[in-house]
């Protein structure tokens, strides 16, 4: 689950590079060139497969480790301990469900429009993914769901990352506490740059 974890962090910050392409002033030029290179590239279409195996992956494990924690004491305590436990922690599968959700819904905004599982809307070609983002996030409500759908993302990251080096056997008091800050940093980075574009939108167009 660690594993898998840490190659979707990756893929998040060029995901996140691409999607930024959208506020650049020039019509939706960058963005649609960086679109269909991600598309045409057969060694992108390669890594697709392998994205979405992560997904997968890190989705079986996360609820199997879960389950695995609930049922080692299927009867829980009658008085809650003062652990130093992060409190984001303990609800990792409720904001991954919230994440999963999220991304299903993204997949039909967009990947299943350009596998041609879901028609696009009218007056837009399947691959134009620039326009179907403007009618997406013109929509202010649906705006809101993005945004929170990233914030959850956001608090899903904040504690994963720091997880994932520590079921790994990395951590150690020389470096445990900049992981924690640079976990902290990606997490706010990368949910915030994502927020960025549904606001830009519903503020500026």
């Amino acid at each position: 689950m660690a594993l898998a974890g840490l190659f979707l962090v990756v893929f998040l910050v060029v995901h996140l590079g691409i999607n930024l392409l959208l506020l650049a002033d020039d019509g939706g030029q960058s963005f649609s060139a960086a679109a269909e290179f991600m598309a045409t590239n057969p060694v992108i279409r390669v890594s697709e497969v392998v994205l979405f195996g992560g997904f997968l992956l890190h989705m079986i494990f996360g609820v199997l480790v879960s389950f695995r924690n609930r049922t080692s004491r299927p009867i829980r305590y009658q008085h809650k301990s003062q652990t130093r436990t992060a409190p984001l922690s303990k609800y990792m599968l409720h904001s991954g469900i919230i994440v999963f959700i999220f991304l299903v819904l993204h997949f039909i905004d967009y990947y299943f429009i350009k596998l041609g599982l879901v028609a696009p809307p009218a007056g837009i070609e399947r691959h134009d993914f620039y326009h179907r983002s403007l009618v997406l996030f013109s929509d202010n409500g649906y705006s809101a769901v993005y945004l929170i759908g990233f914030l959850f993302l956001g608090f899903h990251l904040n504690h994963a990352i720091q997880a994932a080096f520590q079921t790994m056997g990395l951590n150690h008091s020389k470096y445990t506490g900049a992981v924690k800050v640079a976990g902290t940093a990606y997490a706010v980075v990368v949910a915030g740059g994502f927020m960025v574009i549904p606001l830009w939108f519903m503020l500026f167009r």
